[in-house]
């Protein structure tokens, strides 16, 4: 915090990523009378070559430093390239050749954004930490809660589930109340040089978004070519390494059987595909280790919405605590592709109560 005009302004960091979500975030608080410090997160990765820009490449960081000139606002980049390695690209990598589908965006929030990130924010004085994801933290009696973001078809509450209490005292999520259009036209009433830029799908470290090109070379010599078999156990054929799979995956199998097949299991201790019809894709429910809670931890069995990826539309389900932070998820409806690695996030109505990573699936 500093003083204007003998007045306590409040100073917050936000998280610049060059694309417009971000960059609004900067601007309503700008407008809002907070002291803005723009950072961007360097992550020293190729730029894409894809359709469309990936963040925190070297032109994510020019379109924020352009930018934080605009807002009149100061700017940094921190150099995230070994924090980036260490807590995101290795677990991504092991995790893919267990035969797992990890998702590394939930960690990066959770071991960059709104752990390094935030403690840097803290350390200059600042009283929060922004993002521009749509999701909305809401302070009630003391406690904090992780709510969804109004627009239901960008909410990125799911992302966020490993935050702790502290940390959402201390974050700001100033898009959690608009829609994308509205971003995009706050964009252009601010006059943000990037207003009309593409959105990022793609994951930042993997340049192309091929998974398969990055996976290759990240794991040489440790792919290995296997089994793809029935139900039953006989051989259909032969992969080209677990990695290069997941859980409902139709293409690529090179199996002709005059229907179509589908990824129903991957077996990691026998580096094995199993492959079924499309019915045998769905499967009543699964076991979660490593579970976090926003609040207090769930002792006993409750009928919570869970949604098993960013994706997938949240589905009611009994949720039991078996201790050692692990839980067990059936659904009242069958559901597809459950898969291990993904994270399975537990709601109440539109709250996020916790979550943990898919370690089993149930039949």
């Amino acid at each position: 915090m500093h003083k204007r005009n003998n007045a306590i302004v409040p100073r917050v960091l936000v998280g610049m990523s060059g694309g417009v979500d971000s960059s609004v975030a900067a601007a309503l608080l700008k407008e809002a009378g907070y002291e803005v410090i723009g950072v961007t997160m360097c992550f020293n990765v190729p730029a894409s070559l894809g359709k469309r820009p990936s963040c925190c490449g070297i032109q994510g960081i020019e379109d924020a430093r352009r930018v934080a000139h605009k807002l009149g606002i100061r700017h940094y980049v921190l150099n995230f390239a070994r924090a980036l390695e260490e807590k995101v690209i290795r677990d991504f990598c092991q995790e893919y050749l267990r035969g797992h589908t990890p998702n590394p965006c939930v960690r990066c929030n959770q071991f960059l954004k709104f752990d390094i990130l935030l403690a840097k924010a803290l350390s200059l004085g600042c009283s929060h930490l922004a993002t521009g994801h749509y999701a909305r933290v809401i302070e009630k009696e003391g406690k904090y809660f992780l709510k969804k973001g109004r627009d239901r078809k960008k909410d990125q509450s799911y992302f966020l589930y490993r935050l702790s209490q502290q940390q959402l005292k201390h974050v700001l999520m100033p898009l959690g109340s608009f829609s994308k259009d509205e971003v995009r036209k706050l964009a252009r009433k601010f006059n943000l040089p990037v207003a009309d830029k593409p959105g990022s799908q793609e994951i930042c470290f993997i340049p192309k978004d091929d998974y398969h090109e990055f996976l290759a070379r990240r794991l040489s010599g440790k792919i290995k070519a296997g089994e793809i078999v029935d139900k039953e156990g006989n051989i259909l054929g032969t992969h080209k390494g677990i990695c290069y799979y997941t859980i409902g995956q139709r293409q690529g199998l090179g199996i002709a059987r005059g229907y179509p097949l589908y990824v129903i299991k991957i077996d990691g201790s026998k580096n094995r595909l199993v492959v079924g019809e499309k019915k045998d894709v769905f499967k009543a429910g699964c076991i979660v280790r490593a579970a976090h809670f926003l609040g207090e931890p769930l002792n006993k069995t409750v009928v919570l919405k869970v949604k098993i990826r960013y994706n997938h539309k949240e589905a009611s389900a009994r949720v039991s605590n078996l201790g050692r932070n692990k839980f067990k998820v059936i659904f009242k409806t069958a559901q597809p592709a459950i898969t291990p690695g993904q994270s399975a996030v537990f709601y109440d109505k539109d709250s996020v109560i916790g979550g943990g990573i898919i370690e089993k699936v149930r039949d």
